[in-house]
């Protein structure tokens, strides 16, 4: 079994910064990609961003020059910078990681944009 935990969510203010991380553990051999998706009431969870083994990031056009995703392979671990953050930012924030042919999932965490 592989487990995903996240931390690093929270309140901040409109035009703030966050950092999200999250470490997988258990049966990890070899994680494909790994990524951060985020959803809110209502609405179907959506790509964040997402980082390859090999350093090949991807992200949405709304956080694309605000938020930068990373990855520290020997650690297993992916982390996203969220930077001049906005009140459309505030979801619950999941970390995905693929190995293999599947999907892993965190708990998700909240962040809340607020002034």
């Amino acid at each position: 079994q592989v487990q995903l935990v996240e931390s690093g969510g929270g309140l901040v203010q409109p035009g703030g910064s966050l950092r999200l991380s999250c470490t997988a553990s258990g049966s990890v051999f070899r994680i494909n990609d790994m990524g951060w998706y985020r959803q809110v009431p209502g609405k179907q969870r959506e790509l964040v961003a997402a980082i390859t083994s090999g350093g090949t990031t991807r992200d949405a056009d709304s956080v694309r020059g605000r938020f930068t995703i990373s990855r520290d392979n020997a650690k297993n671990t992916v982390s996203l910078q969220m930077n001049i953050l906005k009140s459309e930012d505030t979801a619950v924030y999941y970390c995905n990681a693929v190995i293999g042919w599947r999907q892993y999932w965190g708990q998700g965490t909240q962040v809340t944009v607020s002034s």
